[in-house]
């Protein structure tokens, strides 16, 4: 499940859509809106294995890694969101749910930077 932060904005939102990819949106498909950062983990830890993208910089760290969800901070403009989430989801490295699952990325113009469960080090990925 792609799951799309409140802080995308409703034409990213609408967007992915159109192109048929599979996205819900806190506040308005899920949970509530106004959902603090401290209840995000909790919540998505009820959900089946979901992808996280967000545009808060502060979900980018090792020691978010979990086995059952991926985090994605995209530190991007705003209207180019849903670019972003489509080319990862299309990235040969992170193009299925299994190949995201305990990972913590950070996607920017320059590449994806990754840390992954039990990882010594950061990662860094081309797109």
């Amino acid at each position: 499940m792609n799951v799309l932060d409140e802080n995308i904005i409703e034409s990213q939102y609408q967007l992915l859509k159109r192109w048929r990819i599979s996205v819900r949106q806190i506040g308005q498909d899920l949970s509530r809106k106004g959902i603090q950062d401290d209840e995000i983990i909790p919540f998505l830890l009820t959900l089946q294995r979901p992808t996280f993208f967000t545009r808060d910089l502060g979900f980018f760290g090792r020691g978010l890694c979990h086995r059952s969800y991926c985090l994605v901070s995209m530190a991007v403009d705003k209207y180019e969101s849903a670019i972003f989430v489509r080319r990862l989801l299309n990235h040969p490295d992170f193009n299925t749910q299994t190949k995201r699952m305990g990972t913590v990325l950070r996607l920017s113009s320059r590449g994806i930077q990754v840390w992954r469960l039990n990882g010594e080090k950061e990662e860094a990925f081309d797109w």
